[in-house]
């Protein structure tokens, strides 16, 4: 089994940035591809960003030039640096982790199939 918790959320204006992260225990050796999604309030699941086990990130078109994703094996934590925030990014964001290899960018379309899925953390920008 594989535990994900988020951190990092709160509320900032416009503009603002954030810094999200996603600590990872259980058997991790066991995960390849790691993300997040958000969840906003009458929206579906929008997948935000994935990397994959060799690195590779993939973000989504209304984030690539804000958002970076990260990640330290040493420290089995997940990162989103968010910055230059803007009122649509509010919602529950969730860290998420799948077995398999190289579905990054399928996850980042299809964020309901994610293996594991943290409890979230709330963003949430004023304007």
């Amino acid at each position: 089994q594989v535990q994900l918790v988020e951190s990092g959320g709160g509320s900032v204006q416009t503009g603002g940035s954030l810094r999200l992260s996603c600590a990872v225990s259980g058997n991790t050796e066991s995960l390849a591809t790691m993300g997040w999604f958000r969840l906003a309030p009458g929206k579906d699941r929008e997948g935000v960003a994935s990397i994959d086990n060799d690195g590779s990130p993939v973000r989504a078109d209304s984030v690539r030039a804000r958002f970076t994703i990260s990640k330290d094996n040493a420290k089995n934590t997940l990162y989103l640096q968010m910055n230059s925030l803007k009122p649509e990014d509010t919602g529950m964001y969730f860290c998420a982790a799948d077995v398999n290899p190289l579905l990054g960018a399928w996850l980042l379309l299809n964020p309901g199939h994610w293996d594991y899925v943290g409890q979230g953390t709330q963003v949430t920008v004023s304007s």
